[in-house]
């Protein structure tokens, strides 16, 4: 007991003092893309030509946070001066439709909808869905429960059942085998319920998109009041997004 105690004393507090304080994420890291409208149509349409994700529209000079798999072919091809990646981790949208973007997103907090934060302000607990996702989004959703994130610490906790839940955070292409499951889920949750898709297949269907075996979007299911883009979603997006709309 006593090298426990030690041993907490000697690491100190290793929570994330954040939103009070800023985080600083490592230049590696490629957030929020910003589209120049201004280059050559040549090389807006051969970033678009090189996009797995059809995610680049070379004549609206826009991109498609939601199908973007963060990739970097368009920065790469164009040296950065028609799409560059910033560090802004602040990606979540309330509608599919400021997905489309050329690098400015609408304030969140202003798109949230005010009776989900008189509703959920002290508490929100959410299940989490994995419609045949890689585990990837489900893993950065996991370390939200870390010391480090410490999601309790502002009321948000993920829990076991979706009968002692607020709403679903659904990750994955939502594959055919998982439809009914998930639309059980949603089902169980009682209302007033939150639905949240984090990650590109949840968002457009992702690398996945076009086949038969998977449904493009969770919008064309459910209505979906939070949008996370990301393949997969830094921490720090989730977080960001999490509060800003329901805190």
């Amino acid at each position: 007991m006593l090298s426990v105690l030690k041993n907490r004393f000697e690491q100190g507090c290793r929570t994330s003092r954040y939103p009070k304080v800023n985080v600083q994420l490592p230049s590696r890291y490629r957030g929020r893309p910003v589209v120049n409208a201004d280059v050559p149509a040549d090389l807006a349409e051969a970033c678009a030509a090189a996009c797995p994700q059809e995610a680049i529209d070379a004549k609206a000079r826009t991109l498609h946070l939601g199908r973007c798999v963060f990739c970097g072919n368009c920065e790469r091809i164009s040296g950065g001066q028609f799409v560059r990646f910033t560090q802004n981790f602040e990606n979540g949208v309330a509608e599919k439709a400021h997905l489309v973007t050329q690098g400015d997103l609408p304030d969140l907090a202003a798109h949230a909808r005010q009776h989900f934060k008189g509703l959920f302000g002290r508490s929100l607990q959410l299940r989490q869905v994995s419609a045949a996702g890689c585990n990837a989004c489900e893993a950065d959703l996991n370390v939200l429960a870390t010391p480090f994130f410490d999601l309790a610490r502002f009321g948000i906790n993920f829990v076991a059942s979706p009968r002692h839940a607020d709403g679903i955070v659904v990750t994955g292409p939502i594959s055919r085998n998982m439809k009914t499951a998930l639309m059980q889920t949603y089902e169980a949750t009682p209302q007033p319920r939150v639905v949240i898709a984090v990650g590109s297949c949840a968002l457009s269907g992702g690398p996945f998109r076009g086949s038969n075996e998977i449904t493009e979007g969770l919008d064309s299911l459910l209505p979906v009041d939070l949008f996370i883009p990301g393949c997969p979603p830094h921490p720090m997006t989730n977080l960001h997004a999490l509060l800003t709309f329901f805190k």
